[in-house]
């Protein structure tokens, strides 16, 4: 969830899953957002002994630029299933894009839970980082402008010497003192 564009901090948040179940009758999908502090449960009805498995990935929404936007490293997802009895039978945090497992020991209506793990600190962190990029790139740039500006000034203190030199010695040619 990186902070890129104007005014990051403002952007809204939201990460794009992709979950993909796979059960007996064939694969099924579901694409759908959840805002950077929602929690998005859904009840799904898997068979006993069928393995579910689950596709993911978090990005940001910058709704100046109207695009998704890469996530900040150390951003991701947790997800969290619970069997038909409330057994948990996965509760892990995940990276911003990955797959998550399971096999349904249990048949009956599985409760899948996912939500973002970022905070507001992430997403300051988020914007203090993209602050942090730039003020290094105007740093470099302002470093690289004093180095030639340094040069030519160099170069004018040697030529004006060079200058004074020869126009003291013809002077004092003129006056024969040498």
């Amino acid at each position: 969830m990186a902070g890129v564009g104007a005014g990051p901090l403002r952007a809204m948040w939201q990460q794009a899953l992709l979950l993909l179940a796979l059960c007996t009758t064939g694969s099924r999908g579901l694409y759908f957002h959840i805002g950077e502090t929602e929690k998005r449960c859904f009840i799904e009805e898997i068979p006993d002994e069928t393995m579910v498995i689950g596709n993911y990935r978090t990005q940001m929404w910058d709704k100046q630029k109207e695009v998704f936007l890469p996530s900040t490293p150390g951003l991701g997802m947790h997800v969290e299933v619970k069997d038909p009895d409330g057994k948990v039978v996965l509760s892990r945090q995940y990276g911003s894009e990955g797959r998550f497992t399971f096999t349904s020991h249990t048949p009956g209506d599985h409760q899948i839970c996912l939500h973002s793990n970022s905070t507001r600190m992430a997403l300051f962190a988020g914007g203090k980082l993209y602050r942090e990029e730039r003020f290094r790139l105007t740093s470099e740039s302002t470093n690289q402008r004093v180095l030639w500006w340094s040069i030519a000034q160099t170069v004018i203190l040697i030529l004006t010497g060079i200058w004074q030199m020869r126009h003291l010695k013809s002077f004092f040619e003129a006056k024969k003192l040498v």
